[in-house]
Order: structure tokens, then sequence, then C-alpha cells
């Protein structure tokens, strides 16, 4: 996904689905003030969104993300000291950080597993390690682009590490006390032929759509639009739904 390229309407994002993800901010702002975190790093920050929540509680924040148009972007909105470098590159010495965590971005990194054993060195004694994101593998989720877009679900079980893949990581890079919650569920439905105008079903607006060819994005287009004009012929409005938790891997240095 070329994230230069959506960075200036990348925060926007956030009002599509379930508010601002105010579960996630809250579980954040909760692990840093209960490490009582003062060197806090965020891999894969993009625009700076969650960094700028976390300001409040740290003496510095750091941001680290691959995408020079996302860094523009948080540049221009938050204080924290901003890097551009890759997730299993990271330039910092051991034991400088009290709170590592990245939010929805594990799926793009080379190494994921690298990255927790990385992640493991960078933080103090006692530190904490949090990963966010979606879990696929659990079977919960409920999203009409995996409905309309064949192999957009099949490619997000190939992307996205399992919680208890997850898990088993970080107990092999040395983590302890490591639990699981659900930080943030995302619910929402559109109903009918307002799902034409749907920002989240752009072909750049997801790294789902992104990874399709033209070709097989049209065609998802084309079932929407055919699901749409065979409800309205029966009377009805047909509804898209979207019901997506967040998980939260939580570890101990």
């Amino acid at each position: 996904m070329n994230y230069d390229q959506v960075a200036p309407t990348y925060d926007r994002r956030f009002a599509y689905y379930a508010g601002p993800r105010q579960g996630v901010g809250a579980a954040l702002l909760r692990l840093a003030r209960d490490v009582r975190a003062e060197r806090i790093l965020e891999v894969g920050c993009g625009t700076g969104h969650w960094l700028r929540i976390l300001r409040s509680v740290a003496h510095r924040t750091y941001g680290v993300d691959l995408s020079l148009g996302m860094l523009m972007q948080a540049r221009a909105s938050t204080v924290s000291a901003l890097v551009r470098a890759h997730a299993n590159g990271l330039p910092f010495r051991c034991g400088t950080f009290d709170f590592v965590f990245c939010v929805n971005a594990l799926h793009h990194f080379d190494d994921a597993a690298g990255f927790v054993r990385d992640a493991r060195s960078l933080l103090r004694p006692g530190g904490v390690l949090s990963v966010i994101g979606m879990n696929p593998h659990a079977g919960r989720d409920r999203w009409y682009l995996y409905e309309y877009f064949p192999g957009t679900y099949e490619a997000d079980l190939r992307r996205y590490p399992s919680s208890d893949v997850l898990t088993d990581w970080m107990i092999a890079a040395g983590f302890d006390g490591i639990r699981w919650q659900v930080a943030e569920r995302l619910v929402d439905t559109r109903i009918g032929r307002d799902i034409l105008d749907e920002p989240m079903l752009r072909k750049n607006a997801t790294s789902q759509l992104t990874l399709l060819t033209d070709g097989e994005y049209e065609a998802g287009l084309a079932r929407i639009r055919a699901a749409v004009a065979e409800s309205e012929a029966r009377g009805e409005e047909r509804a898209f739904p979207v019901d997506i938790s967040l998980a939260m891997v939580t570890a101990r240095a």
C-alpha cells in the first residue's frame, strides 16, 4: 500500500467506523500510566494519531514509520521525535523505552516475529510491549469486504498473526505477564445504496483492497452493485455489516 499517497487524508478513516476508536486510545493511556512510562515508542506511527494521545503522560514520545508522507503529516501535528526507519531495523539503544507499541501495523512488517524480539531488547526491565490489530483467525469478525471481494479474507489470514502466534513469539523473546483483551470493537452497517459512497470502499483506502488487481476490485464493486439492485427490485435494502474486533496482546519485559 502506498502510504505516501494516502497520507494527506489518512486520519479521516478514524471517523468512518465507531468514532475515533476511543477504546484503543484509552487502553494505551492505561498501559502508559501503569508502567509510568517516561519514554514511549510507536512503531508504524503513521500520522502520529496515537502519539498525540499519549504525549500528555510521557516525558518523551518517539514515532517510527517507513513512509515519509505519513511522517510529514505527523510532524505537523505532534511534538514527538520522528524517525524514518524499517520496523526490523530500529535505530535505538537497548533499554531505551518503557513502552513500545504498534496499532494495526504488524501485518506490514517483513519479519513480525523479529520485531517482537527487537522490541524486547529496546525495553527496560519491567517495560511493556503492546500489539493491537485485527485477528481474523478468531472467526468472529463480519466485514462486507470479505463477502464481496473474494480472497481478501484469505489474504488477511496470511498477513495477520493470530493472538496465539503472537503470544508464542513473545514467550520465545523472553516476555512474561502476557495478557490478551479486545481493545476496540468497530461496529457499523451501511444500508442499501449508501454503500456506493462508502469512503472505505475506495481501492486505496485499505490494504485489503489495495492488494487486489484492478480486475478483482472492479468485480467486487460489480457484486455490490448487483446486490443493491436485487434488493431494491424486491422492495428491500441490503445491509452491509461491519463488526471487527481489534485484539490487544500485551507483555512485560
